[in-house]
């Protein structure tokens, strides 16, 4: 990515119509754009597709409207995140189905905090030298989850920032951190047992 006065110069005259700024915005931007709409949809197509949305969107007045309260990245994830709950939504539609989570986001911080702190267990340890088991496992996540695990351990963000990403509370982020790392472990255990 690039340096953030640099990305906030493109912003900038992006604004002003500048179209190589936006091919520079978009170099430098959309391969973490794509990655974190992969991680939320499990789908190369509509991840290609929020990407171009999210860019599209910056041209047409978006950048105009950039104030510099966060960094140009954490932005275009919260532009992101947005597309991508469009894109969920037009799903739901066609599938119907609803928006996975289940309970409060009070009911769901509370088990968080009783759980924080437990070491992981010993099937995660193992599994860790394992890619293709963690990798089956993290596609069995639900994209919510899918996308809170990206933004926490791939992108290394913290929870105030990705509850900014995701327009939620830091208690939902932490909610959805340990609820997934509660499925990759059972995931993980399954899996390895039924290798031994």
């Amino acid at each position: 990515m690039a340096e953030e006065a640099e990305a906030r110069d493109w912003l900038s005259r992006v604004a002003q119509g500048d179209e190589g700024a936006l091919r520079c915005l978009y170099d430098a931007y959309s391969p973490a754009i794509y990655r974190f709409a992969l991680a939320r949809l499990g789908n190369a197509a509509d991840a290609a597709d929020v990407v171009n949305e999210v860019m599209l969107e910056v041209w047409r007045g978006a950048a105009a409207r950039y104030q510099g309260d966060a960094s140009v990245s954490t932005w275009l994830h919260g532009m992101t995140s947005f597309r991508i709950i469009d894109c969920l939504r037009r799903r739901a539609r066609h599938e119907g189905d609803g928006d996975p989570e289940p309970g409060s986001d009070r009911q769901e911080y509370e088990r968080w905090m009783e759980a924080e702190g437990e070491p992981p267990g010993e099937a995660l340890v193992r599994a860790a030298e394992d890619a293709t088991l963690l990798r089956r496992c993290l596609d069995r996540l639900g994209p919510l989850l899918r996308q809170a695990v990206y933004l926490a351990f791939f992108e290394e963000r913290p929870y105030g920032e990705i509850a900014g990403i995701l327009q939620c509370s830091e208690g939902t982020v932490k909610s959805r951190i340990f609820n997934a790392r509660r499925q990759l472990r059972e995931c993980l255990e399954g899996l390895m047992a039924g290798r031994a």
